[in-house]
């Protein structure tokens, strides 16, 4: 049974960054960029104004001006200010010709076409001016490759001059079994379930700015495993629910076998969570989480979610932190455990219930109380590592 870190090693080792591919800014969102951004323009592109005010030349104050023109965001002011003249300017709008400093409204009175001082003008020559290129120029790296793009990023790549985005976006395929399963909305049998988990699943790895499709449920036989592992097509990684263990129903290492998979190891020193099976069918990663609710969710943050961010290519930070722990823990056995856990701002506090199949409890958590294999009690008020699932599901 292999450890957390060594199991970890071996499923990024086998993960290739994916290939890129075009989108549209509006489509970006979430998603890794695959090339570093270089601004194709200058902002501002010209020098422009800060505030509402008057353009004058910094040689003429303190005045007075004779009002020539007026300069507007999108209507510049074509002539150009000489001695002893001014253009009235808003913010935004470009700076005229022969003009080096503006001063703002609230500092002037004007009668007709002449402007005296009325306040004390601007400190220094320039001011209220925003230069050429006082945010970015035109060649200029402004978002570095591996960046999970933000709303904020894709403003920025906007007003740089670009229309799409070259990102890398894997491909998933869930594959859910089960006899017991039926789909969400439907009404149970007496020995049946609702299938919480592709949903759930599908929902966290397109959080991870994969492209995902849950292809259903599939019965516990071999032949109907093998047609889900069909359809996942040209996924770059397929996720199985279910069926990991080698239990008389549990067939997905025997499907996988059948369609010619690699498997690597299909046990991990983890809670919850143990029977985990990692391999690869054809270009595909394949990873096989158990059913029960809490453990596929544990497991695929754990493990799915960073190997997404390497075929992604991402260079986003761990999610890991630490945290004051509020109550005590007792210690832990030979499994590395991932206690789910309510985070706030005071420390970190443990549920007392920690069942993998409490769906109700993993709702109420926003973080994993990391237990490293054999630790000791700790006490309240011991720093603890704490995996915080708010950042795990925030688009950056």
């Amino acid at each position: 049974m292999l450890s957390y870190e060594d199991a970890l090693a071996r499923l990024l080792a086998a993960c290739e960054p994916v290939r890129p591919l075009d989108l549209p800014l509006a489509e970006a969102a979430g998603l890794t960029l695959a090339e570093d951004l270089i601004a194709r323009l200058t902002q501002p592109p010209f020098p422009s104004s800060a505030m509402d005010g008057y353009a004058v030349r910094w040689a003429d104050m303190p005045g007075p001006w004779r009002v020539v023109g007026e300069s507007a965001a999108g209507r510049g002011f074509a002539g150009e200010v000489g001695a002893g003249e001014t253009a009235r300017i808003f913010t935004g709008a470009p700076l005229p010709q022969g003009a080096d400093t503006v001063i703002v409204q609230e500092e002037v009175r004007r009668e007709d076409d002449l402007l005296t001082l009325t306040g004390e003008g601007p400190p220094r020559v320039g001011a209220h001016i925003r230069v050429a290129g006082k945010d970015f120029s035109a060649g200029e790296r402004l978002i570095s490759a591996g960046t999970r793009l933000s709303p904020q990023h894709l403003g920025l790549a906007a007003a740089s001059g670009h229309g799409s985005l070259s990102i890398r976006r894997p491909r998933v395929a869930i594959i859910a079994t089960g006899d017991e399963l039926v789909p969400p909305g439907a009404v149970p049998q007496t020995d049946q379930i609702v299938s919480s988990n592709g949903v759930m699943l599908a929902a966290l790895l397109r959080a991870a700015g994969a492209e995902v499709r849950d292809l259903g449920i599939f019965p516990d036989d071999l032949d109907a495993i093998a047609k889900g592992l069909s359809a996942a097509g040209n996924a770059d990684l397929i996720v199985t629910i279910g069926g990991a263990s080698v239990g008389d129903h549990d067939l997905v290492q025997a499907a996988l076998k059948d369609a010619g998979a690699a498997l690597d190891f299909w046990k991990v020193a983890i809670k919850p969570g143990k029977p985990l099976i990692a391999g690869s069918l054809g270009r595909a990663r394949v990873l096989g989480l158990p059913g029960n609710p809490v453990s596929a969710f544990v497991c695929a943050v754990l493990f799915a979610l960073p190997m997404l961010a390497r075929m992604a290519g991402s260079t986003n930070a761990d999610p890991v932190t630490t945290a004051r722990l509020l109550a005590p823990l007792p210690a832990n056995g030979n499994r590395r455990d991932h206690l789910r856990a309510r985070l706030t701002a005071d420390g970190v506090r443990a549920f007392d219930a920690q069942d993998s199949s409490m769906l109700g409890v993993l709702a109420g958590a926003n973080a994993l109380i990391i237990r490293p294999e054999g630790a000791p009690a700790v006490e309240a008020g011991t720093d603890v590592p704490v995996l915080a699932l708010d950042r795990v599901f925030a688009t950056p």
